[in-house]
């Protein structure tokens, strides 16, 4: 990956959850593996009454918290600190914006990155504001954080407002699952590896499980969480993202616009639920008090910032179809949820059993799998079978297990690392483009409209559990059951 040397970085919401847990933290660990980083300067903007000094207090904490000790030293924190300067600055104030203005004057010729990192609905009048004052220039680019939108309404307004000032080879909509390197390495998987594109379709593939499972509860964002739920939050970008590179078909190129048109494919070819489909193919659940971890937890509807009797859902799970001739009566499972009995991200690939079982042991339609781990151990195992050592032949399920951090011994990339570097070196590959987004939200829509004409409240579900048993039985009508192995 080629790093530029000179770039401003411009942070709104600088001070919030995501740049002080994720992207700063992300920042000093490429500051401190890269050889030359005298041209980066980082500026956050946030209206808090902050000095410069007080700033970086405020990040050397985060990242006391956020980055393992062992990859802590306060010598290389010193020169990253260096980077970073701090801007009041209110997003609705256009009067604001010429102090950035007057920051930012000697720096035309640089590549210059917005970051936003706020509430979609403030997107159009940042974008705006620095249109206004001057500061978008040709190397401009913005970054336009999940989710955008809460329909295809709400998302269409937002893309045309931004469209005004940034073209869309300027627009980064970033998810940051797609940084993930068990997600790169699906990538390679597929495309790099001849044995497995013979059995990448509904020939050899009997169903195919996206599992995104937290154990946390919506802790402070109750308040955001509650207008959004888990379909719109999870499965509208993270789980439909993974869902694409998974479905396919091979690009002719890993050029940006090839891999996304192909991508683009698999969403227009997801089969439309009707809302009859929308009782029977999908589940949706929230969470009741329960135990996580031997740690009593609270329901969803007694957590701070949701409304009494609200019918949000933190848990969703829907059998998906894809109507091409390549997937073409392969059910894809997809399920997320929060307060779930484990933390788990993974894609797990069912093949069919062999036609004829001919060998002791080898009875069971759940030999042959291939699971991609994405958290919290990123790697790939592959079951199949193998004879138990005697004078029998006797065959039992063996994994081939592969851990990138075991394998290669050296670090992998936070997400938001390889993501923050694509964003600079102008790599558009791993996001989305305005057409995905629209079809993601044109597939969403008619399911939230559904919920809302019926009028059913989400089935409850103890926390720290794997959700509903009604998801349970959503895959048990077809003879199959959920992966649930920590």
């Amino acid at each position: 990956m080629v790093q530029p040397q000179s770039f401003d970085l411009i942070f709104f919401g600088g001070t919030g959850d995501l740049a002080l847990r994720k992207l700063l933290p992300a920042l000093y660990y490429r500051h401190r593996d890269t050889q030359d980083c005298s041209g980066w300067r980082i500026i956050a903007v946030s209206r808090q009454e902050l000095d410069r000094e007080a700033y970086i207090e405020r990040v050397h904490a985060a990242c006391l918290e956020f980055i393992p000790a062992r990859d802590f030293d306060e010598t290389t924190w010193s020169r990253f600190a260096t980077r970073l300067e701090y801007l009041q600055l209110d997003g609705n104030d256009p009067a604001g914006y010429f102090e950035l203005t007057r920051w930012l004057a000697d720096s035309s010729d640089r590549i210059r990155v917005f970051y936003l990192s706020t509430a979609a609905s403030l997107f159009a009048t940042i974008c705006g504001n620095l249109a206004a004052a001057g500061l978008v220039t040709p190397l401009s680019r913005v970054v336009l954080e999940k989710p955008l939108g809460f329909s295809l309404a709400s998302a269409t307004a937002i893309n045309e407002a931004v469209a005004k000032i940034f073209q869309e080879h300027q627009i980064f909509r970033i998810d940051h699952y797609l940084g993930k390197e068990a997600v790169q390495n699906l990538m390679a998987l597929r495309f790099g590896n001849s044995i497995f594109e013979p059995l990448w379709h509904r020939i050899a593939v009997r169903d195919v499980q996206i599992t995104l499972a937290e154990q946390v509860g919506v802790g402070e964002r109750g308040e955001y969480y509650d207008k959004y739920g888990a379909l719109r939050d999870m499965v509208q970008n993270h789980a439909l993202q993974l869902l694409c590179i998974l479905a396919m078909e091979p690009p002719s190129s890993i050029d940006p616009n090839r891999v996304r048109d192909e991508k683009l494919k698999v969403l227009r070819a997801l089969r439309p639920f009707t809302p009859e489909d929308v009782r029977h193919k999908i589940v949706r659940g929230q969470y009741r008090a329960g135990a996580i971890r031997g740690k009593a937890v609270p329901g969803y509807l007694d957590e701070t910032g949701i409304p009494e009797g609200s019918t949000t859902e933190t848990f969703v799970a829907l059998r998906v179809e894809v109507d091409n001739w390549r997937w073409a009566r392969v059910p894809f499972y997809l399920r997320t949820g929060k307060r779930m009995q484990d933390r788990m991200a993974e894609i797990v690939i069912n093949f069919r059993p062999v036609p004829h079982a001919i060998l002791p042991g080898n009875d069971t339609g759940d030999v042959n799998r291939l699971v991609i781990r994405l958290q919290p151990d990123e790697g790939i195992e592959l079951h199949v079978l193998a004879k138990v050592p005697g004078a029998d032949m006797r065959v039992k399920p063996v994994k081939l297990d592969f851990e990138f951090g075991e394998t290669f011994k050296t670090r992998q990339w936070d997400a938001y690392e390889r993501l923050l570097m694509d964003v600079i070196s102008g790599n558009l590959t791993l996001f989305m483009r305005r057409d995905e987004l629209d079809a993601a939200w044109q597939w969403i829509d008619p399911i939230h409209a559904a919920w809302a004409a019926q009028g059913d409240a989400p089935k409850g579900y103890s926390a720290g559990t794997w959700g509903p048993t009604a998801s349970s039985a959503l895959i048990v009508r077809d003879g199959l059951s959920w992966r649930e192995e920590g």
